[in-house]
């Protein structure tokens, strides 16, 4: 109903409406068409393996993952008695103890009057934030688990993270909290400031030096780093083995053996974002949608959709994982 007001009408003395009701309806109209929504980019399903995600079924399991026992290499001499040993695996357990759902509810009467597949429309957002849900989460806490040091006897002995990086030359400095890399985008001088091509070549120098695979590694940068990349002279797509220039699509490519990935959800403190380098062997993932169903609210007329997916997580080989703490120069 319109709001009335203390004008009197033509010749009278009774309340108006405000505006002045003309007899002509003026509909609402609603737009058919959906302002797009754009998402943060998702990069776990390129950088880990999934070999264990068929044998979940609840949170709560547990994989058990059997890894290659080491042999120890002895020297031999003609008539001597040799030793025997006996190869044991270690276990790596894979925990589904993480979770993440989502619920919302429709009312019948907005069902009915919307012009959209509104439980559907959810459900697509919902499909896109669960997985930037768990990107964030696994990315946030994996450093962790890149190796630190290697084991005493190891060639340098030095690990895949810190001031002092590398299992040989123990002297690739990757920067630290407090203390990161400051990446420039070209003509850093090793002490203050590092180009971004020499940091990406430092990664890679470390997962050499410890002997991780050249085919299927990875590397993921910030949007300000994926920026110094494709301003630099590896827009030339001869400087990186792609085949194309890395101009196209804002895709980076690939570099120094490493197929490149921006996300923005790489853990930020401050000035200071972790990058990570490595290879599928050393991250896997489960993840498994246990529940996705619709049902009718008990204390209103509506529809609810929830869904649930349980998952886990594990750094199975810290070597094969390098982090770099950088801040932008």
């Amino acid at each position: 109903m319109y709001p009335v007001s203390a004008t009197p009408y033509p010749g009278g003395t009774g309340p108006v409406a405000a505006p002045a009701y003309t007899g002509i309806f003026i509909p609402a109209l609603w737009s058919g068409k959906l302002i797009e929504k754009f998402y943060d980019a998702t990069v776990l399903a390129a950088i880990a393996n999934t070999d264990y995600a068929g044998e979940i079924a609840n949170q709560g399991d547990t994989v058990h993952i059997r890894t290659k026992p080491t042999l120890t290499i002895n020297d031999y001499e003609a008539d001597q008695d040799i030793d025997v040993e006996r190869p044991s695996s270690n276990l790596v357990d894979l925990l589904i103890d993480k979770g993440k759902y989502f619920a919302a509810i429709v009312d019948d009467v907005m069902e009915t009057q919307a012009d959209l597949n509104l439980l559907g429309m959810w459900s697509d957002d919902a499909s896109e934030q669960m997985k930037i849900a768990i990107d964030t989460d696994v990315l946030g806490n994996i450093a962790a688990d890149v190796i630190i040091n290697y084991p005493n006897g190891t060639v340098g002995n030095s690990g895949n993270q810190g001031l002092t990086a590398g299992r040989i030359s123990a002297n690739l400095n990757l920067g630290i909290a407090a203390n990161p890399v400051v990446v420039v985008p070209k003509g850093g001088d090793n002490l203050a400031t590092f180009d971004i091509v020499d940091v990406l070549l430092r990664m890679g120098q470390v997962l050499d030096e410890a002997n991780i695979p050249e085919q299927g590694r990875w590397l993921i940068l910030p949007a300000w780093a994926a920026t110094m990349i494709k301003s630099s002279e590896l827009r030339d797509a001869s400087l990186t083995g792609d085949g194309m220039t890395m101009l196209r699509n804002g895709r980076l490519g690939m570099i120094d053996r490493f197929t490149l990935y921006a996300s923005n959800l790489l853990p930020v403190s401050g000035v200071e974002t972790t990058i990570f380098a490595g290879h599928s062997h050393g991250l896997t993932f489960a993840s498994q949608l246990t529940k996705m169903e619709t049902i009718r609210a008990e204390r209103t007329f509506g529809t609810i959709m929830r869904g649930l997916q349980v998952y886990g997580y594990k750094v199975t080989d810290g070597t094969a994982i390098v982090a770099l703490v950088a801040t932008k120069g």
